[in-house]
């Protein structure tokens, strides 16, 4: 299943991009970002109701020598149960995970969250090309990812690798980012993804939580 939209074109950024069904409800939503993500993420985490059935896994790159911030600032902002990924976790519904800095965050079967130290990516650790194919392999066209404002590649191969198991992919609309690299990219690489403002991302959002998909 691959999510096309039933009337309008996914390039649209204006509009609540609605899905065909997938057939079971999407359980998870994958997120990335970089420079500039931390603005939209102010828009879309306040927007995630309390009765959210998916697990939302955000991953943002982040300095290595300083502890995160993210579970501080969006504990308040937000009404899911809000945690710092660790290594063997089991991944709940109605959770978001934050990505800790310098480790790989990787969705390995359970589905359990796992830490690796392998080597950067894309010159990231974390990186969302690594969270979003692992992710991928696991949820199929059960997940729906999200890439967001960024300054370099990272996160657009592993957009397409959730496109091409059937997921439901969105990027935000270039024009919209404060670093419009790493949604150009994802475009650049790879056609069918949905093309939306933070604004719309929250309608969608809403829109497939009201369906019971999310």
């Amino acid at each position: 299943m691959s999510g096309s939209l039933p009337t309008l074109p996914p390039t649209t950024p204006a509009a609540i991009a609605t899905p065909k069904a997938p057939p079971a409800p999407y359980e998870a939503i994958v997120i990335g970002g970089s420079s500039g993500a931390i603005d939209a993420l102010n828009v879309l985490v306040p927007c995630l109701p309390a009765s959210l059935r998916a697990a939302v896994i955000v991953l943002l790159h982040l300095p290595r020598e300083r502890r995160s911030l993210l579970v501080d600032i969006f504990r308040e902002r937000c009404a899911l149960t809000v945690r710092e990924a660790e290594d063997q976790q089991t991944i709940r519904p109605g959770y978001l995970y934050f990505a800790p800095p310098d480790y790989h965050l990787l969705v390995d079967r359970g589905p359990r969250l796992a830490l690796s130290i392998d080597a950067p990516v894309m010159f990231s650790r974390p990186s969302i090309d690594v969270l979003f194919e692992s992710a991928a392999d696991c949820y199929g066209e059960r997940l729906v990812g999200v890439l967001l404002s960024g300054a370099n590649e990272d996160g657009a191969q592993g957009l397409a690798a959730i496109r091409g198991a059937g997921g439901y992919t969105i990027v935000q609309t270039p024009d919209s980012a404060a670093m419009p690299t790493m949604p150009e990219a994802a475009l650049a690489l790879a056609s069918g993804h949905h093309v939306l403002t933070p604004t719309a991302i929250a309608a969608t959002f809403a829109h497939l939580h009201a369906q019971r998909l999310m």
